[in-house]
């Protein structure tokens, strides 16, 4: 991760990466289901999506699984899409029926190309310090940094195959 930042005065987690792939591969690793759920999880966890319907007002719907099969859901609504530009989605935990645990959380996606490379910078609001709190005691920004390193070699891995 090149920056990542906690500002509990705004309840707010930034952080950005830069990806040795272009600005299409990089949007569709976070918005085709087949892709997401191959590195949305730090490992040994792995990401298994129920239903995805990426498009303003759709949402996905998702379990990180642990190796014993334990699952913790999470429903992520789109509120916003500017194709290859940004998006912006609601994120709250939920039970495996999709009733949501609030308070959640507001992300937002920004990617960016230069000279070949991708960059993209999340800025994650919360609505509550005490759920910014639990998200930085669950192992955040460690399973954020395990799961763009898994990114980042499977960008490496689909990159060799065009």
């Amino acid at each position: 991760m090149n920056h990542f930042t906690v500002d509990k005065t705004t309840k707010t987690v930034t952080f950005s990466r830069e990806f040795d792939a272009d600005l299409s591969l990089v949007w569709d690793a976070y918005t085709k289901q087949e892709i997401l759920d191959q590195w949305w999880a730090p490992k040994p966890w792995t990401s298994k999506t129920k239903f995805m319907d990426f498009e303003v007002g759709g949402r996905r719907f998702y379990a990180m699984v642990s190796p014993e099969g334990q699952e913790h859901w999470s429903i992520q609504k789109y509120t916003s899409i500017s194709p290859k530009t940004n998006f912006k989605l609601l994120n709250a935990f939920a039970d495996k029926d999709e009733n949501p645990e609030l308070p959640g959380s507001e992300w937002d996606l920004t990617f960016s190309e230069q000279n070949g490379k991708t960059t993209v910078r999340v800025s994650i609001y919360n609505e509550s310090l005490v759920r910014l709190e639990k998200m930085l005691e669950m192992g955040f920004r460690e399973g954020t940094a395990m799961t763009l390193k898994n990114l980042e070699e499977l960008l490496a891995t689909l990159s060799q195959q065009k």
